[in-house]
């Protein structure tokens, strides 16, 4: 009892000297909400879209097996899958250079129509920064030139551009552009979000959409490469199975012109040795189309099919900074602060 009647008393007692310093509490809400308020409201504003995937799962299922596994958070079709590729890599995957190569001359429009250009130079030459950090920026950029060497000016990086050695322009552009793109993947569903931020919502919703179709053209391409790779095969196969045929045929039909009258045993002979040589081609040839349609039809099922569950919309509403949030969590980290 004794112990809590002190307790109570120490409260008591804090609170009571916060009151005698309200004045102190007030001067320290002020500056901190100028100050905060300059911080943020310098912060370019950006916008988000997000598109849901949801690809079509060609490994089949394993029942309730399966349900109890995503239940757990675990996916055993993943786990018993052959492909190299787990759906659960497609995050690192939009992060990859080879990736965003795709993207970068992807032609961008502005919502007010003042800027058309590529997606490379909008990045490189169209991001509006905070003007509070524009002296950090220079002094960080005279500190890289002093120890860099000079480069060229490259008119046309974004097609000259090698991902396996990227210059230090192109590695800052590949890495906002990495920054800008985000991909979950739902354990239980298995369905895949796109997120895309920008600071002008048309740019936003457009390359959302580009990501989008990106990514199920890697997919497609993936899930099918073994089997496309078989279809050429063996199109190239029943191609040159086709011209020996052809010309077997040619061969029997010239000899067997040439021939029609002559009843020599030895000129029947040849006749019979090439009518089988032609028949023993025709064979080849049908046994090699029939691959050839097996193969395709492999390629048809090995296709993932997509449903776009929530497409690409331009946004309406800035996705942030939340200045108001950024405010007030200032706000309260101060009174904390100035109270302990």
């Amino acid at each position: 009892m004794e112990n809590e009647k002190q307790k109570t008393v120490d409260i008591f007692v804090i609170l009571g000297r916060i009151v005698q310093k309200k004045s102190l509490f007030l001067k320290v809400a002020i500056v901190t909400a100028i100050v905060s308020s300059l911080i943020i409201l310098p912060a370019p504003r950006y916008y988000q879209c997000s598109v849901v995937l949801a690809p079509e799962n060609s490994n089949g299922n394993m029942g309730a097996l399966g349900s109890f596994t995503s239940a757990m958070g675990m996916n055993l079709n993943s786990a018993l899958a052959t492909d190299a590729i787990f759906p659960d890599l497609y995050p690192q995957v939009l992060q990859s250079n080879d990736f965003i190569k795709k993207l970068i001359n992807i032609p961008i429009e502005n919502k007010d129509g003042s800027i058309k250009t590529t997606y490379y130079d909008y990045i490189l030459k169209h991001q509006k920064s905070n003007i509070l950090l524009a002296p950090l920026n220079l002094l960080k950029s005279g500190i890289r030139n002093l120890f860099s060497k000079k480069q060229e000016p490259q008119s046309d990086a974004a097609k000259e551009l090698n991902t396996f050695q990227l210059t230090k322009e192109q590695d800052d552009v590949f890495g906002s552009i990495a920054g800008k793109m985000e991909c979950f993947i739902n354990i239980k569903t298995r369905a895949i979000t796109i997120n895309v931020k920008d600071q002008d919502p048309l740019v936003c919703a457009t390359i959302a959409n580009e990501v989008r179709s990106k990514l199920q053209d890697f997919i497609i391409d993936y899930r099918t490469n073994k089997s496309r790779i078989d279809v050429n095969h063996y199109q190239k196969l029943a191609s040159e199975a086709k011209m020996a045929y052809e010309k077997a045929r040619q061969r029997y039909g010239s000899f067997s012109d040439s021939n029609m009258d002559v009843i020599m045993q030895s000129y029947k002979l040849k006749e019979n040795d090439l009518e089988n040589d032609m028949q023993l081609k025709f064979n080849t040839y049908t046994m090699m189309q029939n691959q050839l349609q097996l193969a395709q039809a492999k390629l048809q099922e090995h296709t993932p099919a997509f449903t776009v569950i929530k497409g690409a919309t331009v946004p309406q509403k800035p996705a942030g900074p939340k200045r108001m949030a950024f405010v007030l969590t200032m706000l309260f980290l101060a009174m904390i602060a100035t109270a302990f």
